[in-house]
């Protein structure tokens, strides 16, 4: 159970990056076959507040849900296993690692990739299914941990978050590099 409990609380990072991809693919791409893009982006609102508000709107509702499904999980654990190791296994700081600096920081990923996908394609589906490869960076850390190449432990999950930071500071940029209103406007009949 010690070995299996880590990689089970790794599943919310994993969720917390699939959950967004449907809110932030949808969030350009939808709007535009909804007719409901052309009259946001013709307001005086920078890019930069319009991606803001399409990333906040992405992020908050996946990541409560996240929130929920993983303190009902850390709560159900605690009880079942109290009685096995005389102790209660969570919190600990692999778990807080995990919730509290993994799982947003891989929301972002999702978001800010979704929205860059989106920004792109004519498709919702499209937009979807290429956003939701956010989730092979997740995948492949826990693949890797369960075939015993790296260990989730602290030190590691610090070093997955700080690529991960890093990765999501550059992609902001990105992302606002290729959100261009002007394009979107014309380039999409």
């Amino acid at each position: 159970m010690l070995i299996l409990l880590p990689s089970f609380t790794f599943y919310y990072a994993i969720i917390a990056a699939l959950l967004p991809t449907t809110i932030a693919s949808y969030s350009l791409v939808g709007e535009k076959i909804e007719k409901s893009l052309e009259p946001l982006l013709a307001t005086p609102m920078t890019d930069e507040e319009i991606l803001l508000g399409k990333g906040v709107a992405a992020f908050l509702p996946p990541m409560g849900a996240t929130f929920l499904g993983a303190f009902i999980f850390l709560v159900s654990t605690d009880l079942l296993t109290h009685s096995a190791f005389g102790y209660y296994y969570f919190p600990n700081l692999d778990a807080g690692f995990i919730l509290l600096l993994l799982a947003p920081l891989s929301a972002m990923l999702s978001i800010e990739v979704n929205v860059m996908i989106s920004s792109r394609v004519s498709d919702v589906r499209v937009s979807q299914q290429l956003g939701s490869l956010t989730v092979f960076p997740m995948a492949g850390a826990y693949l890797a941990s369960e075939l015993g190449i790296i260990t989730l432990d602290a030190t590691n999950l610090f070093i997955i978050s700080g690529i991960l930071a890093i990765t999501d500071a550059l992609l902001l940029f990105v992302a606002r590099a290729t959100f261009q209103r002007d394009q979107i406007l014309t380039r999409w009949k």
